[in-house]
């Protein structure tokens, strides 16, 4: 009876614990995600619907890793190449990557917020970066088409001669 009882309790604990998430990759839906802002209003990716997504995921520790991309998409952005109304960048910060105290990390993020004039979220326990499979203690970028494809991904630092062909996708998926 009780060996019965100890494989009942084993079964029970196999269905009802929570499946593996699959790392993203290039051709799948990303899943649906929720943080806040520096002043905690809450965003999804259904605030910013219908417009292409370059996200920075980054640890505070690495948060000019990717410049050189996020460079790239501003001066898209002023040559008239990205338009505010199909596109959308901004940032996510892996506050659990780091041991910065979460008011460093705002102010980090506000100013990067401010010299990209963007929006940066915090994940304060990693769960995207676990949900999605990004890369922990550095930078990730990834860019969703409208219907929240993933199009690119990129875990690490971009390489200098992938920039130009990233910016050219993200421009290239407003029209789609």
């Amino acid at each position: 009876m009780k060996r019965a009882l100890i494989c009942l309790a084993l079964a029970a604990l196999v269905v009802t614990a929570p499946a593996a998430a699959e790392e993203l990759k290039v051709g799948m839906k990303a899943p649906a995600w929720s943080f806040p802002d520096a002043d905690g209003k809450a965003f999804t990716m259904d605030h910013w619907a219908g417009k292409v997504l370059s996200i920075s995921y980054v640890d505070p520790d690495e948060s000019d890793l990717n410049d050189h991309y996020t460079d790239a998409l501003k001066k898209a952005k002023t040559e008239g190449r990205l338009s505010d109304e199909h596109y959308k960048g901004f940032g996510i910060a892996d506050c659990a990557a780091t041991w910065k105290p979460n008011v460093l990390i705002r102010t980090i993020a506000g100013n990067k917020a401010k010299k990209y004039n963007t929006t940066i979220l915090f994940d304060t326990d990693a769960s995207l970066r676990n949900a999605w499979g990004l890369a922990k203690d550095t930078s990730n970028v990834i860019i969703l088409d409208k219907d929240r494809v993933c199009q690119a991904i990129v875990r690490g630092r971009v390489p200098d001669d992938q920039v130009e062909s990233l910016v050219q996708l993200v421009v290239d998926l407003q029209g789609k």
